[in-house]
């Protein structure tokens, strides 16, 4: 605060942080699932068709690679094109029982009609072998091009590459032959619990890896056929109870340590788990012991322990940690939905809080940001994500409320640099939406990008999207880099696309944005102790992508009815420009809440995230049409009403739920589209092109109101697609005025859509493209499962295609 008592919002600053050190995390072993039903043979990738070596070696016992005796695994190796299959030496043999490997069929789509059982396969054909053999190394520029993890059609982020573009530099599906896509294999969830598919698989070295379900099993599947190869689910306990976020796991990490692969996983009782990816073992001599019964003895650190060290709050309650537990509700809560990210060698581990809006109470723990080796897991440092005293941003957190309150959790994806060393986390607001007055001040690091260095933990810069954060603008989708020429040089950017409708473009090595943004004055509150911004940060380019506010020509106007009755509708709220700030009841407008647009549904949300062609320099950008309108009620009235709320002071205000804002006759209240996508030129940050994302809606085209009203053929379906962007194409998940789900392709230059392939079930969160054996492959995420598309010639399991 200034002396003439102007407060001061910083926006970037290029200063180091302050950062603690906590104790290392615990470990872990794994115990067996019930035995897999013998099913028909198959050669998956690095491991044994069971059946064909019976005769010469005998049945292995389930759980096990099949191992010769005396000599060591059966497998084959990347690098033996013209043998395929060798044997090496074990070096992972363990109990019998230590882990599940499950030989699970998936269903071919033309078995699932005839109920045909799977047939028995050839091993692999020297027709794969000699196309291995013939892979040459991409050369080194698409590498600088497209970041690290899609060389090789390989897909080793849920993003695609550490740079999180979803791109797949792959050109087998192209506009002439995309409508003869066809369905190869589906994967269904449902055993492990799953009634939403929230996680994008990645695909490395010859298998597929996710999770799926509330107890968010860790999964290994084949790509050819779907089988699933092994899994694990994490021993029961309590913190996983009362997690609220025990079906929106998004995915795993993976790296490479020391020659062995390795996968990691977060749960959603907030344990790091580390295994080995061929075998689904836990790794040895990683971590430190969880004490809870179940847990293995090596493999898994406890994040919450190293969370707790050093957090004031738990150090004053002079508590004994216990591992099954977790802490009290009282102090807080905190899980995971995202995965970690593994950048040189270091595992930087996020977090989730409880959704903003179900909380009434102002206390909360921090969601600070941890990083453990990748060889060891050992604990190596924590960011405070709400600096404390003689760190940077301290200042911006009065009323002392840095030393109860939290959240500001960083729920969405993370993306990297290896070559800069740095890691690219993007957070939520502080705890509570929609009402702040008990800490006044910008709250860093809420709502922000912070770039940290991946070996010391250490702010090498931040932007702050949102100050002092109260229309819950999380930042719900992971930052995309790329390298881009502007103005004749090469720069090294990073993009975030948010719910606001904007995207900030910063340098990623400096944080200095590439065009200028302002900080422009924003309406006050009228909420009693609220104290906003006076200011938020305005891009300058690239423009808006989605409408903000909602200006009176924007109101719909099918016909004069339609939009007096909106008009009518209006006047009972306060509406106005982007960021008009939440109402409380009882106001002295009498309105019954505020409007503001876009909503926290609106813009780029975390069911539609950003793609991007990096060779090209274009991001594509889907968004969502929706207001908000939110009314803050007495805390202590909506504390009552919660079963478990988190922290132990209720809030003055809190919110209220939605005010039960549409349109007339159930229209909506404002002009389509109701969804886009947008293609901007990062190189200019000019809008190349927008299309609506889906048909116009039977909803709206058989209404009454309209009938006779000539409508556009396209209005967007109204939420957020799914997309993957490949050298050739952009693929995204769209309907059909009837609600038929499509995988449409779209000309990335024009926006021009070039088919549609009509798809099992309606897909969001994530979509992804790989190649194995020569062959592309598209994967949707639908409803509980997976399902992957090819061209004719892909195999199909139970035809005599594949291994």
């Amino acid at each position: 605060m200034t002396a003439n008592g102007v407060r001061v919002y910083p926006m970037v600053a290029l200063s180091a942080h302050n950062v603690g050190c906590g104790l290392h995390g615990p470990l872990v072993d794994r115990r067996p699932s019930e035995p897999p039903a013998p099913r028909a043979c198959h050669l998956a990738r690095r491991l044994l068709c069971r059946r064909m070596l019976d005769k010469e070696v005998g049945r292995t016992a389930v759980g096990h690679p099949t191992i010769l005796p005396g000599i060591g695994r059966l497998t084959r190796r990347r690098g033996d094109p013209l043998v395929p299959w060798k044997v090496h030496p074990d070096v992972r043999r363990s109990p019998a029982g230590a882990v599940q490997l499950v030989l699970q069929p998936a269903r071919s789509m033309k078995m699932m009609k005839s109920g045909a059982a799977p047939k028995l396969r050839p091993a692999i054909g020297w027709g794969l072998a000699l196309a291995l053999a013939a892979m040459v190394t991409a050369p080194a520029i698409a590498l600088a091009q497209t970041g690290p993890g899609t060389e090789n059609g390989e897909w080793r982020y849920i993003g695609g590459s550490a740079w999180h573009t979803r791109y797949a530099d792959l050109d087998e599906i192209t506009a002439e032959n995309f409508e003869e896509l066809q369905p190869i294999w589906e994967w269904s969830g449902a055993s492990f619990g799953a009634v939403s598919s929230r996680s994008t698989p990645i695909y490395v070295n010859g298998s597929l890896y996710t999770v799926m379900g509330p107890r968010r099993h860790v999964i290994s599947l084949d790509p050819v056929t779907g089988e699933t190869l092994w899994s694990y689910r994490e021993p029961n306990t309590h913190r996983f109870e009362y997690s609220m976020r025990q079906d929106y796991g998004k995915g795993v990490a993976y790296a490479e340590i020391d020659g062995r692969e390795v996968i990691y996983a977060v749960t959603p009782g907030f344990f790091l788990h580390a295994f080995d990816a061929r075998s689904g073992q836990h790794l040895e001599d990683w971590g430190e012991p969880v004490q809870v019964e179940g847990f293995p003895g090596s493999g898994v650190v406890d994040l919450l322990a190293d969370l707790v060290d050093g957090w004031g709050v738990w150090e004053e309650a002079s508590m004994e940690f216990d591992a099954y537990e977790g802490i009290p509700l009282e102090m807080g809560y905190i899980t995971n939905s995202s995965p970690p990210i593994v950048v040189n060698d270091v595992v930087v581990v996020g977090n989730s809080a409880e959704q903003g809006y179900q909380q009434s109470r102002i206390e909360n723990i921090p969601g600070d940001i941890l990083a453990y080796d990748a060889r060891t897991g050992e604990h190596l440092w924590k960011f405070h994500v709400i600096p404390r005293p003689g760190e940077f941003g301290h200042d911006t957190w009065e009323n002392d409320a840095w030393q109860w309150t939290g959240d500001v959790s960083s729920w969405a994806p993370m993306a990297a640099d290896p070559e800069l060393g740095l890691v690219y986390i993007v957070t939520n607001p502080p705890t509570i939406d929609y009402f702040a007055g008990f800490s006044p001040g910008a709250n860093l690091f809420g709502t922000s990008i912070i770039a940290l260095d991946v070996e010391t933990g250490e702010r090498r810069w931040h932007f702050q999207f949102v100050h002092h954060d109260v229309w819950n603008y999380d930042t719900s989708t992971a930052p995309i880099l790329m390298d881009v020429t502007i103005d004749g040089e090469q720069v090294p950017i990073v993009a975030q696309a948010t719910k606001q409708g904007f995207v900030y473009v910063l340098n990623r090595e400096t944080g200095e944005p590439i065009w200028p943004i302002e900080e422009r004055p924003v309406p006050e509150s009228q909420i009693p102790e609220e104290q906003l911004s006076p200011t938020q940060p305005f891009p300058t380019r690239p423009a808006p992508f989605e409408m903000q506010g909602l200006p009176e020509d924007m109101v719909i106007d099918y016909t004069p009815e339609l939009r007096q009755e909106a008009l009518a509708i209006l006047e009972d709220y306060e509406w106005g420009p982007i960021f008009n700030p939440p109402l409380h009841r009882d106001n002295d407008n009498g309105k019954r809440s505020a409007v503001w647009c876009p909503g926290d549904g609106g813009g780029t949300n975390i069911n539609g995230p950003a793609a991007a062609d990096p060779v090209g320099g274009i991001m594509y950008v889907t968004s969502q049409r929706a207001c908000s309108a939110q009314l803050v009620i007495p805390g202590t009235e909506r504390d009552a009403a919660l079963e478990a709320p988190t922290g132990a002071t209720p809030a003055a205000w809190v919110s209220g739920g939605s005010a039960g804002f549409s349109g007339p006759q159930e229209l909506p209240i404002f002009k389509p589209p109701y969804s886009t996508i947008t293609a901007i030129d990062m190189k200019t940050g000019e809008h190349l092109w927008q299309i609506p994302s889906g048909d116009t809606p039977d909803r709206i085209r058989d209404h009454p109101a309209l009938q006779g009203v000539e409508l556009p053929e396209s209005t967007g379906a109204g939420r957020n697609v799914a997309m993957t962007a490949t050298e050739t194409l952009l693929l995204y998940q769209g309907e059909g005025s009837d609600g038929t789900p499509f995988l449409i392709g779209i000309d990335k230059m024009t926006g021009q859509e070039v088919g549609r392939v009509e798809v099992p079930t309606r897909t969001s969160y994530g979509m992804m493209s790989f190649e194995h054996d020569g062959h592309q492959y598209v994967m949707l995420l639908t409803t509980a499962g997976l399902t992957t598309f090819g061209l004719p010639g892909t195999p199909i399991p139970g035809e005599g295609g594949g291994h």
